[in-house]
């Protein structure tokens, strides 16, 4: 129904020949441009005016890539969904309205034509113009509204009907959307956690580091203690003592 829908956005800015580019670009990936001109079998510049006009409705996303070895650029192409229904919603809101108001018109007031030259004309225009026709001269007959009313009706319907499918498809784009935003919170979220852990990792092998060194330091740093000198005391030279020749007492004695 989504591919059915997105054909109808495309028909109504480009035109019937552009029809077949809905279904590639309803792509989750971008599309480079000259593979849609291939599956399209136009010319790049063909391809590229049809994105532009989509482009210009803002109905498409595009991303460009230089080629490294070239120089140039190429670029991807594919829908915004989401823009493409309201774009599509907004233009059935309009039709509605203008359906309610001929409705209205037709309830309320009396019409004229002219049955030859197929002119169609209000009570106040009918008046102006002394209810003959401008082209044939013929007088104008009241058109009855009843038929015409209930034309407008089942149009009327039938917008309805295509309204609420636009809206369902709507409420599963914004779903799908939502669920991707809350898939890349939680992938920036864990990659944050990532980088604290890593950081606080570093952090923790730095201080690691950092205590070893200091450790290393403070054994190397012996603490040198100052090598008391002791004064060696003075070696009193001995005095050799002269030995006394004892007299002999026997001699004494014998005197």
């Amino acid at each position: 129904m989504l591919d059915k829908l997105l054909r109808e956005v495309v028909l109504i800015v480009v035109g019937k020949s552009a029809e077949e580019i809905a279904t590639i670009l309803n792509s989750k990936k971008y599309e480079n441009e000259f593979n849609i001109a291939k599956k399209l079998d136009l010319t790049i510049n063909q391809t590229r005016n049809i994105l532009y006009k989509i482009s210009n409705v803002g109905l498409v996303t595009s991303i460009r890539k230089k080629d490294k070895k070239k120089g140039w650029y190429t670029y991807f192409w594919k829908f915004d969904v989401l823009k493409c229904l309201e774009f599509l919603k907004g233009r059935i809101v309009r039709e509605l309205e203008d359906i309610e108001q001929k409705i209205h018109e037709r309830r309320t007031s009396v019409f004229y034509y002219c049955k030859r030259c197929n002119i169609e004309v209000n009570e106040e225009e009918a008046l102006s113009l002394n209810f003959s026709c401008p082209e044939c001269g013929d007088i104008f007959q009241i058109k009855e509204g009843a038929s015409l009313v209930k034309e407008l009706e089942k149009t009327k319907a039938k917008l309805n009907e295509k309204l609420k499918i636009v809206n369902e498809e709507m409420e599963k784009e914004i779903t799908r959307l939502n669920k991707l935003k809350e898939k890349e919170l939680r992938k920036i979220e864990k990659e944050k956690k990532e980088k604290r852990l890593l950081a606080a990792e570093k952090r923790r092998i730095a201080r690691a580091k950092s205590g070893k060194t200091s450790a290393k330091k403070k054994s190397a740093k012996k603490v040198v203690k100052k090598k008391t000198t002791k004064k060696k005391a003075a070696t009193k030279k001995k005095v050799s003592k002269k030995k006394v020749a004892k007299k002999k007492t026997w001699a004494l004695r014998k005197k």
